[in-house]
């Protein structure tokens, strides 16, 4: 399932941006409703609507699949990126150089899940492949892909080009580095990847695709700073990158616990582990700096929780 989140007002905060030049600053969009939502499933998917009941996440194939050590690969696709009017690619490098160690409390909620359990189970036994928390920045790579500009309406099929075009620039030319990697594809401000804007109603998603270098992982994240203040977030900080912050750590830890959707964990309902928790959010303090991360289901809570 891709996993889609946008606040109520944000399709009207970017009728104007549609016909504006892409150099347009975000901080001139009418400030949006801060509770974000789910309005947009992917049809070809599970059918069912995301978030629709808080119960325990379970393993959906017959082992799960998850990624054990998550690598992430930031890719800003299109020469557009000479304007970064929110400062967006500076905030999200920072953000998964500090997303390690002790300080990162909200990641350890990520290890109690696993691979190789039964099917259906929502305890991990002694022995699956389970999360690592990791102990040094999750960041492996990052790419500005600026030889030509992106398209302003990219279709998924050109995101998931655009990610196999990233898995060729860091080497990971083999399934084997692909189990473990995602690859985050960011829009410059402007665009509109996958219909993001006034018709799509969302604020990201993740999905998998085959490639020749096997199956891999991606995110579409469009420059969501161009939705306007406090958009994509339950925080009202008045801070222009908390919503994109918010928006990457849900899809963050849905490409972990649930790789190639929807293989890996998720509900009776069809949502992940960040589809449940939607109206919550928090600042966790890195050593990089302080970040707005999204509630996640923790089946050993029993709640949604920010931290493990």
């Amino acid at each position: 399932m891709r996993n889609l989140r946008m606040t109520a007002l944000a399709a009207a905060a970017l009728a104007a941006i549609a016909a504006a030049p892409a150099t347009t600053a975000a901080a001139s969009s009418p400030a949006a409703a801060s509770k974000p939502l789910y309005s947009r499933t992917d049809t070809t998917a599970t059918g069912q609507a995301a978030g629709s009941g808080q119960v325990s996440l379970q393993t959906s194939g017959t082992q799960g699949v998850v990624s054990p050590n998550p690598q992430v690969y930031l890719v800003f696709w299109g020469s557009q990126w000479s304007s970064d009017p929110a400062g967006v690619a500076n905030d999200m490098q920072a953000m998964f150089q500090g997303l390690y160690g002790a300080s990162d409390t909200w990641g350890l909620i990520l290890s109690q899940y696993c691979e190789n359990a039964p099917k259906g189970t929502t305890t991990c036994p002694a022995g699956a492949t389970f999360i690592n928390h990791p102990t040094s920045s999750p960041l492996a790579g990052v790419w500005f892909d600026n030889a030509a500009a992106a398209p302003r309406k990219a279709t998924k099929a050109q995101l998931a080009g655009e990610a196999a075009n990233a898995a060729a620039h860091f080497g990971n030319t083999t399934q084997a580095p692909n189990l473990n990697a995602q690859y985050v594809v960011l829009s410059p401000s402007g665009t509109h990847p996958d219909g993001f804007g006034p018709h799509g109603s969302f604020c990201a998603w993740h999905d998998e695709t085959a490639s020749s270098y096997g199956t891999l992982a991606y995110t579409n994240l469009p420059y969501v700073p161009d939705l306007g203040v406090d958009a994509c977030t339950t925080l009202t900080d008045g801070r222009m990158l908390s919503g994109i912050e918010s928006t990457e750590t849900h899809e963050y830890a849905e490409t972990v616990t649930d790789f190639w959707p929807t293989a890996g964990w998720y509900n009776s309902g069809g949502g992940e582990i960040a589809d449940e928790c939607v109206d919550m959010d928090a600042y966790e303090t890195l050593s990089t700096g302080t970040f707005d991360v999204q509630g996640l289901w923790s089946n050993a809570a029993n709640a949604c929780v920010t931290a493990g």
